[in-house]
């Protein structure tokens, strides 16, 4: 189990696909079959209008179910603006004989996604007492506008306050629709300019047929805890004299607080599940329409990873679309870590975020009776526990003699349902408090009536010898401390989805970090943990809005960069240090210095994005081209793309090296490899830059040229990569760096490079 602070339903794993809104038609023969929603995708749309889209749509049902009334009760979305598709409710012989049809790329069951779940901008670099920086270079995000793909949002939330706002910007086309408990003239300002509620891929006659329960409203009015946080983490307004998890008072904000919000909900209370698919690329293709500057997604799926154009993998389709359109999209990288090939959304067109911890630590101090003090990562907020300590090898030794009144120290490694059992107990028998000796040092239990506190291993083996070397051993627990600055050593979250990519293993995922521990954000009244409005939450979910609100605000800056640019601008300045110079760890089994494939190019540095010098930019063509190296049809890859005629793919297909990539993975190296890389000066118009290489362990890096010279007419240069080994035998991964610098500027890529003279040799 996850932090207390963790968002509880981020770890459930659910079905991949789930039998929705369950009806029967009659077939041949009598029988009744089943109907549930279908995704029927069609690629890129025929027309600019519309409304002509959708009529193709209906007309393509009429000629399956043989009426117009059953096309138009059958449809439940048209996908009509940034590619063309539609959700209807079919009999799994309709979703068949309609993928026969020539201009239906493919057809997929309705499947569902899952949520991944203050100090942090000024932490990056963003205070507002800085007069200079990108946060004022920006105007804190003015005008730009952040479409929230999520559960929802709680609009009463100050947060969402409107004040100093200007007009809405001219060139929004989207809405507030109406709702339970949701009144658009009331509820969306300057501020919350959009908010959109899907969920007729769920149902089709009330609650109990979707399995939504009576505590969740049916409009974008948020009843799981989720969406609200992350959409104030991304654009919302300052807010004043908040409370910091009972540790003081502070300001809270958004990472670009001038920026609009606009909420697409898609994820709901349910008994199965909580995102649909069929919704989710809805929401994307009228986010399109609607005009927002950047999507963020904080959903991911349970393993296995899906592949870039998989017929479930709604949120790569639709992100290629919004990437196509010019429009960022930014995925969390799910909360499946610490183990590798564990990281969520990993279409190189998506900002894949991973989540690190703060300088900030809220520990609590326990006190051995040999003076010496440990500190828990449990925060206990309470009065002072002093006692007898002893230590229990099993449940069965507890009994009320020996363990009433005293705090009982316990190793575990079972299950979060055996932890419970064995808390359960200890309160059975009137213990005085319990500290637990994990693996996973963020394990935590919450138990009404005891006091629980975890520490790792280390911790638990100082007390045990303690106890086993004292007669009469004791214990003093005190009320957490708050610990702020360089004294607390920044980490990548254990939860954090990791590297290497399982799917597409040349391009390195996740691409950047950001924190996502102990998040202070705006959320709804049942998760506030005091009636502020405010909740602190961890997860991937958490760090995405912070680099959304970031690229917002480097939207602002550059609005004419490409979303590949705004990724290489945040990759190539990223920081292998935290913000005070110190190594940034990775937490795991295992404590060890961070790699790419725990954060990517590194931790978010936005000052230093919003001049990166260099980068490093890919259009659609480039990843179609991608797609082909990837071996995809060229039929899928038609049909993803915005090409009107038949793609066809180079002969011989390129290699997946060949992306230009702010990042250079090689996997599966033997023999030399020669790549390219191209990169964009958008800095000072004559520029020289020198290369600075620091090579994985074994690996020799070959770069020509070694100095890039631009000028007026140069903006653009290319450099050769030959990549060799020295190894004899199949090796780890290592890693090392590429740097081009000017002496102002460090355009730094991460070298990942695995040697593999035996394929498949497992050493």
């Amino acid at each position: 189990m996850m932090s207390s602070q963790v968002s509880w339903w981020v770890f459930w794993v659910i079905s991949a696909v789930c039998i929705l809104n369950v009806e029967f038609n009659i077939v041949e023969g009598g029988a009744y079959e089943e109907t549930k929603v279908h995704i029927v995708y069609l690629g890129e749309k025929e027309h600019n209008d519309p409304e002509l889209v959708t009529a193709s749509h209906l007309r393509m049902l009429e000629s399956l179910l043989g009426s117009k009334k059953d096309a138009s009760e059958s449809i439940v979305h048209s996908y009509r603006h940034g590619f063309s598709g539609f959700a209807a409710h079919l009999t799994d012989s309709q979703a068949k004989k309609i993928s026969e049809h020539p201009d239906v790329v493919q057809v997929t069951p309705n499947s569902f996604y899952e949520l991944q779940t203050t100090r942090t901008f000024d932490y990056l670099g963003l205070s507002r007492s800085t007069p200079k920086g990108l946060l004022y270079k920006a105007k804190m995000g003015k005008d730009i506008i952040i479409g929230v793909l999520d559960s929802g949002v709680w609009p009463e939330s100050q947060s969402f306050n409107d004040k100093g706002l200007g007009p809405i910007p001219k060139r929004w086309k989207g809405m507030c629709v109406d709702g339970e408990d949701f009144d658009s003239k009331k509820h969306c300002n300057k501020k919350l300019i959009g908010a959109r509620y899907y969920m007729d891929s769920l149902f089709r006659r009330n609650k109990t047929d979707s399995r939504i329960p009576d505590t969740e409203y049916m409009s974008a009015r948020e009843g799981l805890p989720h969406g609200t946080h992350v959409a104030s983490t991304a654009g919302g307004s300052f807010v004043s004299n908040v409370s910091d998890n009972g540790f003081g008072r502070g300001t809270i904000r958004g990472g670009a607080p001038s920026a609009r919000i606009a909420v697409y909900k898609v994820c709901w209370q349910r008994v199965d599940g909580t995102c649909a698919s069929a919704d989710i690329i809805k929401a994307m293709d009228d986010a399109i329409a609607d005009g927002v500057d950047l999507i963020t997604i904080s959903i991911g799926r349970p393993n296995p990873v899906l592949t870039e154009v998989d017929m479930y993998n709604q949120i790569s389709y639709g992100a290629f679309h919004a990437v196509a359109n010019g429009i960022p999209v930014l995925s969390a990288g799910g909360n499946f870590g610490p183990g590798a090939y564990t990281v969520q959304n990993i279409a190189p067109w998506i900002i894949t975020v991973a989540a690190t911890t703060l300088d900030r630590w809220y520990p609590t101090p326990l006190t051995l009776g040999n003076n010496v003090t440990l500190m828990a990562r449990t925060s206990y907020k309470g009065n002072k526990i002093q006692g007898d300590l002893m230590y229990v090898y099993s449940a069965d030794e507890m009994t009320s003699a020996a363990a009433k009144g005293k705090v009982v120290l316990s190793f575990t490694t079972g299950s979060e349902e055996s932890q419970s059992d064995y808390v359960t107990k200890l309160l059975e028998v009137e213990a005085k408090a319990v500290i637990i000796a994990a693996k996973r040092d963020d394990v935590i239990k919450v138990s009404e009536g005891l006091p629980v506190i975890m520490v790792d291993y280390e911790h638990g083996s100082t007390i045990w010898k303690y106890i086993s070397i004292t007669r009469s051993p004791t214990i003093k627990i005190s009320s957490a401390i708050a610990l702020n600055g360089p004294l607390v050593a920044t980490k990548v979250a254990d939860f954090s989805g990791r590297g290497p990519n399982s799917i597409s293993p040349y391009v390195l995922k996740p691409d950047v970090a950001a924190p996502g521990v102990a998040i202070v954000a705006a959320s709804t009244p049942e998760d506030m943990s005091t009636n502020e409005g405010v909740a602190a939450q961890s997860g991937t979910s958490m760090a995405t809005p912070v680099v959304a609100g970031l690229v917002a605000l480097l939207r602002a800056v550059h609005p004419d960069w490409s979303p590949a640019a705004l990724k290489s601008a945040l990759v190539t300045t990223a920081s292998t240090t935290d913000p005070y110079g110190e190594p940034i760890f990775s937490e795991g089994m295992t404590r060890k210095l961070a790699d790419p494939f725990d954060f990517g190019g590194g931790l978010v540095n936005p000052n230093k994005a919003a001049d990166p010098g260099l980068v490093y930019d890919i259009g659609a063509e480039d990843y179609r081209l991608f797609l082909c190296a990837s071996d995809y049809d060229e039929r899928q890859i038609t049909k993803i793309s915005k090409t009107n005629t038949p793609y066809r793919c180079p002969s011989p297909r390129p290699s997946m090296l060949d992306l230009n990539l702010p990042s250079i993975t090689i996997p599966f190296l033997k023999e030399d490899v020669t790549l390219t890389r191209t990169v964009t000066n958008v800095g000072p118009v004559n520029s020289v830059y020198k290369l600075v290489v620091e090579p994985p362990l074994g690996v020799k890096i070959s770069v020509t040229p070694k100095t890039l010279f631009f000028n007026s007419n140069v903006k653009k240069l290319s450099f050769k990569v030959i990549v060799s080994t020295t190894h004899k035998s199949n090796s780890i991964y290592y890693f090392g760096s590429l740097t081009w610098t000017d002496g102002s500027h460090k355009v730094t890529i991460p070298l990942s490079v695995r040697t593999q003279m035996l394929m498949y040799f497992d050493q």
